[in-house]
This record gives C-alpha cells, structure tokens and sequence, in this order.
C-alpha cells in the first residue's frame, strides 16, 4: 500500500461527515441528580480539551445540561492514562464523561495503552478536524517542501512537535515526499498550548496538530500555518493543502465522548439525547464554524460501525509504516 492509499483509506474512514439524528432516550427525570465531571486527558490547550469546554458551553449555554460540569484535566499518554483511570477506577460510575479521539485507538495499536474504544462505553462521535502543520514566524521554513527538504538533508534537525498520535499524520507526508519518517525528531506535547509555547521559544521548529490548537495564534499572526491535511481550503484558513504541494495527504481526527464501562443504560441514553440536540444547536453552530470542527454526529451501531471499520483501517496504516 504506497502513501498515497494510505491517506486515503484513513481519510476516507474519519471523514464520514453530516450530522445524524440522535437515538432515542429513555424517559429519566431522575437522571442526572448532581453535577457530572468532564475530563479532558491532556493539558489546557490540546483538542480534548478545546472539544470538551466546547460541549459544556453549548450545553450549558443553550439551556440542555441543568446540573453543574465541571470540567478537569488529566494529562498523561495522550488520553492514556486517564483512560486506564475509567476503566479501573469508575467501572458503573454515572457521573463521568470524557473525551477520546484517534489517539485511543492508535495508544492501543502501538502498545502504549492496554484499554481501547470497547473497554469503556462509547457515546457519541461529535466530529472531525483536519491536521496542520505549523511554524513560527522568522523561521526559514515557508512551505511543507522546506520542512521536507531539511528532514532530509539533516536527518533529526528538524523539531516537531507532536502528541504521540500526531505524529502518524506527519510520517505520511515524510514518506509522501519520498522521506524516512523514522529519521524525524519529534517532541512530543500533550497538546497546542505546549506545543506553542515551545514554538515561541524556539524549542522546535515545527508544530503538527488539529486547526482548533493552532486557529487563534493564526489569524492573529502570532503563528503561520506551513499546509493543512484537507481535500481541499479551508474557509477562513490561510493555508495550503498539502496536495497542492505536490504531497496527496489528506488526514482528518474524529473526537467524541465516552463513559465508564457499564455506564448505566439511562445514563448513555440521556446523554445521547442531550448531545444530539445540543449538535443542532446555534450555539454549537457558532462554536464549531469558531474551531473549524465539521460535526458528524452519531451513535449506538452507526458509532459501533465506524469504530471497527477505523480501528482497522489505522492498524493497517501504522502496519504498512513499520509504527
């Protein structure tokens, strides 16, 4: 399989876009009684964390949610840890929500979590976003092809920073230029806020993550943004894509929200309803167009399909890359 199908196949698999219609909820006045804790698994700044205080201020904004959500972060592993911390600690707990994304499933696949998407309960898929490639402004790099020219003529001087399951997107365009991604030095963060302050400071030279870490410093100017991982432009974005230079990559991350295995039925159910109204929401509208997320709403066994279907498609990706 050449990188090209590669990016296809996972392309094609995480963007299943278009909002769905939420299953039906159980009538349960008693449910929730008191407040529910959201967790995001990495640090301030990363897309769980953007993606998870973006629920609650729909939710709470528009009315949806009426009990208190506190919102907490955990980092460790890329969402890792705090997911061994559900499955061992919060086994039937109704109270706890958290966000995953792609990265579960690649943790898993490299051996760096021994939990996966059927360890715990999954809700809701929510939506996907592209990856970017970012600089900061001074740097000599004005394109994807200076990134990869200096990949290649200085194998491990190039800084990218990356969360650990960031950094498959950017082996696909290192290969996609005829690059050894094993050669690349990455450092890895837990999320944008980091991957930021490493960028000002010169720590690293590039950034790879989802437009939503980056987008406030770019249309400020505060970062430039070197390609983007899309079919096509992305409005509001001023950055190439990296197959109009001359790299066929086209990568997107889906997040959504799980609970702890054996999450009671009412629970899920509640949940899903709640979530399903709050996607149709202006509010949500508002934030979404705000971080460029596409919202692709789904659950029960069209959520089950696209896990599977992903969960393989990633395996033979990372498989084909010797990751």
């Amino acid at each position: 399989m050449n990188t090209t199908v590669i990016g296809a196949v996972l392309a094609a698999s995480l963007m299943l876009t278009g909002c769905q219609s939420s299953e039906p909820a159980a009538d349960a006045p008693s449910y929730p009684t008191g407040p529910i804790t959201m967790t995001a698994g990495a640090n301030p700044g990363s897309g769980f964390d953007i993606t998870i205080r973006s629920v609650v201020e729909a939710l709470e904004q528009e009315g949806i949610v009426k009990v208190p959500l506190p919102v907490q972060n955990k980092p460790g592993g890329s969402g890792a840890d705090f997911l061994a911390t559900m499955v061992e600690q919060y086994d039937g707990a109704a109270d706890q929500i958290s966000v995953t994304s792609l990265a579960m499933m690649i943790n898993e696949l490299r051996g760096a979590s021994k939990y996966g998407y059927d360890d715990v309960t999954m809700i809701a898929r929510l939506v996907t976003e592209y990856f970017v490639v970012v600089t900061a402004p001074g740097t000599p790099y004005a394109n994807l092809s200076d990134v990869m020219t200096a990949i290649e003529k200085g194998p491990g001087q190039v800084a990218v920073a990356a969360a650990n399951d960031d950094q498959a997107p950017f082996d696909l365009l290192v290969t996609a230029a005829g690059g050894d991604a094993s050669s690349v030095n990455y450092v890895p963060f837990e999320g944008g806020g980091d991957q930021i302050a490493a960028l000002r400071n010169g720590d690293v030279d590039v950034a790879i993550g989802g437009v939503s870490e980056f987008v406030d410093l770019l249309d400020g100017g505060e970062l430039k943004a070197l390609g983007v991982l899309s079919e096509d432009r992305l409005p509001g974005l001023a950055a190439a894509t990296a197959r109009e230079q001359g790299l066929d990559v086209t990568l997107s991350n889906w997040r959504g929200l799980y609970g702890p295995p054996g999450m009671p039925e009412v629970a899920v159910a509640y949940w899903q309803k709640a979530l399903g109204e709050m996607v149709e929401t202006p509010a949500w509208e508002q934030i979404a167009q705000r971080n460029h997320f596409t919202t692709t709403f789904a659950t029960g066994d069209e959520f089950q399909t696209f896990l599977a279907d992903t969960q393989a498609d990633v395996k033979a990706a990372l498989d084909e890359q010797g990751r």
